[in-house]
């Protein structure tokens, strides 16, 4: 810690149990965001998701203060591969090795397998604890276990700032979310974009319905474990075509459900009474989380309408400012998603990896910024100024 700082003591817990549910709650505050949340993260751990076997190993960090007050937390794990993280920094990791070094194990800061923006350095209201008083006892961790690095990855933008003061490294990246403009429904969403767009949309939703599905939106105890067996069954095939990992287990999406209980919503299509695909989102006060999309069969736009159409017609509904549909996707762009920065912070011990990486960074940074601005000029948004083709 800084010289004019109390004293503070950081332990690292190898699971989250070993930290009282309410007091992480104190600090993350989850009723905004559900996966900083004990309920969520404990999910992860105790169904297997995380741990030994995916490489996910917990060492979560917890500050005390003088009189031995939990003051912060951070969600911790030391990893010794980048998989599931969704901020990439494989380049990193095999030009250092190629020069001779060591990247792995490193420290990363985040949401197992979930790319959801949302704080990361869990500070109790009131405590008088900085970002940058964390992430200062983070790589003090890091060099006392011999780490090549730190990684908090999705922070919000006041943690990225906060860090690069501190001397951290800044990456940016780019998802697409959705800002509900006070729409009365569906329709009055579509009123607000291009003439084109509406009609492709409007399209895309009748040839779901011609595959002869019927869809649903459940919540909470209205999820059945018949549900979660056929989720688990669309994820598993879905894994299988794209030659990824299963890193979810079917245990997990039932503690999902037994911990969050109805701010888990699932988008569930059938045909001849047997469940096909499935969307699952986490509801946050004000947000709603796209999480999963698994399918066992191959429908045209259905992934456009359980993912994307449905979410907007159940924020619409349920008033939610936004709707945050996970990673990548510009094709989310035209169905009325707009690309949102995102944030991460580096700590690197090396000297010459951190200048190769700072580098790099920079120069990112500023194609991300131009890529974000690009984006938005296709913006399937009406303009005002300029009058609509006659729909038909």
């Amino acid at each position: 810690m800084p010289d004019d700082a109390a004293p503070f003591t950081l332990s690292l817990h190898r699971s989250i149990a070993d930290i009282d549910a309410a007091t992480w709650d104190g600090c993350a505050q989850p009723e905004e965001n559900p996966f900083i949340g004990h309920a969520f993260l404990e999910a992860l751990e105790e169904s297997g998701a995380v741990g030994p076997r995916t490489g996910w190993l917990p060492r979560h960090a917890a500050l005390h203060d003088g009189a031995g007050q939990l003051v912060a937390i951070a969600p911790a794990y030391v990893k010794s591969h980048s998989y599931g993280e969704y901020v990439f920094d494989h380049g990193w990791a095999e030009a250092f090795e190629r020069a001779g070094g060591r990247y792995y194990p490193k420290l990363q800061i985040a949401v197992p397998f979930s790319p959801v923006p949302g704080p990361r350095l869990l500070i109790r209201p009131g405590s008088g604890v900085t970002v940058a008083m964390v992430g200062h006892a983070l790589s003090e961790i890091c060099t006392a276990l011999d780490l090549s690095s730190v990684h908090v990855t999705f922070c919000r933008e006041a943690e990225w700032h906060a860090l690069g003061e501190a001397g951290w490294l800044r990456r940016q990246g780019l998802q697409f979310h959705w800002h509900n403009a006070g729409y009365r429904d569906f329709e009055d969403f579509l009123a607000s974009l291009s003439s084109r767009k509406r009609k492709t949309i409007r399209r895309e939703r009748r040839e779901v319905l011609q595959h002869g599905l019927t869809i649903e939106t459940l919540e909470g105890a209205d999820i059945k474990e018949r549900h979660w067996d056929a989720f688990y069954r669309f994820y598993l095939a879905t894994v299988a075509r794209k030659w990824g990992g299963a890193y979810l287990t079917r245990r997990f999406f039932g503690a999902l459900s037994a911990r969050l209980d109805d701010r888990v919503v699932l988008m569930i299509a059938e045909k001849g009474g047997r469940m096909v695909a499935g969307a699952l989102n986490l509801r946050g006060r004000d947000t709603l989380f796209g999480r999963n999309w698994a399918a066992d069969g191959d429908y045209p736009f259905l992934h456009f309408e359980l993912c994307y159409y449905r979410a907007i017609d159940y924020a619409i509904a349920r008033g939610l400012a936004r709707i945050e549909a996970g990673a990548q996707g510009e094709h989310k762009l035209a169905r009325g998603y707009l690309p949102t920065p995102t944030y991460s912070a580096h700590w690197i011990a090396h000297a010459g990896l951190r200048g190769a990486v700072g580098d790099f960074l920079e120069a990112e940074r500023l194609a991300m910024t131009a890529r974000e601005a690009d984006l938005r000029s296709f913006s399937p948004f009406r303009n005002k100024a300029v009058d609509e083709e006659t729909e038909t």
